[in-house]
């Protein structure tokens, strides 16, 4: 099943990564605030639809309050990425919302109290180093935008930490349709106040590429992800989630070359490279790395 959980999660970062062009067509006519508001209202109304069809199992209490507790650490995480990006270049943000590789496990071990094991630890540095190059151009500055964007990374490493705490405990769908359901609401609260929907046109709920967008992203990005990422980290833990959710920005990349036809220079090849290794080198079972230290030690 740990396998299973890894593919399933690769799918996510997959889907996520993939649709990233998408999204940055669609902001450009929506604001990112209100796009998020809608995307999962869309997908709210998807989940209930699921729930009333074919869920039997009542809400309670402590469901609710722990999706609650998921969306919240999920919105927190989008609108300090949409405040941060007002101050700060897109690629510095996506190296510092991927630097959760590294936030992942120092906060397991607060909050589990789970020690990451060698491999992991090697893994994310490697990622890390990765994600630099494959996301920045040496540009190391600090502005109030780059803050912004990393409490937007604490925010989804607690998202990832606290979906691990509540994934085994309550059903996936029902889990997934509050959490969803909570972002919406929140994303649009906070689009009221940080954003001025009079400038925004009434044609632009006409655009097709506006509503393709709230579509794919709505049933592939977050609908089926946000689910399959609910029910397959009880099988994981969150340092393996955040390694593999750090492929993201290699399947943007990618996905960014086939249709916009944009080149990666050699540094961010590399990077590339190292976050593939990072992921493959946490694998490596644990037994071989004591091995080879035994066998320098004899």
């Amino acid at each position: 099943m740990k396998y299973k959980a890894d593919v399933s999660l690769l799918f996510v970062a997959f889907v996520w990564g993939a649709t990233f062009v998408v999204v940055q067509n669609a902001i450009a006519f929506l604001p990112p605030l209100m796009f998020n508001g809608v995307r999962f209202a869309i997908a709210s109304v998807l989940l209930w639809i699921w729930v009333f069809i074919f869920e039997r199992k009542p809400l309670d209490r402590q469901l609710v309050r722990a999706g609650l507790i998921l969306g919240i650490w999920l919105c927190l995480g989008y609108a300090f990425q949409t405040i941060g990006l007002l101050y700060t270049t897109s690629s510095k943000a996506g190296f510092i919302t991927g630097l959760n590789v590294v936030i992942v496990p120092f906060l397991s071990f607060i909050i589990l109290k789970q020690k990451p094991s060698f491999n992991a630890v090697v893994g994310s540095v490697l990622a890390t180093c990765g994600l630099y190059l494959l996301t920045t151009s040496g540009d190391m500055s600090i502005n109030k935008g780059d803050v912004f964007i990393f409490l937007c990374a604490i925010a989804f490493a607690l998202h990832i930490v606290t979906t691990s705490i509540y994934a085994t405990k309550f059903s996936s769908i029902l889990l997934t349709t509050v959490q969803v359901q909570t972002v919406s609401i929140v994303c649009f609260i906070c689009s009221y106040w940080l954003e001025d929907w009079s400038l925004i046109p009434l044609t632009t709920f006409f655009e097709f590429d506006v509503w393709m967008a709230l579509l794919i992203t709505a049933l592939f990005a977050t609908t089926i992800a946000f689910f399959i990422q609910t029910h397959f980290q009880q099988y994981t833990s969150p340092t393996r989630v955040a390694l593999i959710f750090a492929l993201e920005p290699v399947f943007a990349a990618l996905t960014a070359y086939i249709w916009n036809d944009e080149r990666l220079q050699q540094a961010a090849l590399f990077g590339a490279g190292l976050i593939l290794l990072g992921m493959v080198l946490s694998e490596l079972p644990q037994h071989i790395w004591q091995r080879k230290k035994s066998a320098r030690l004899s």
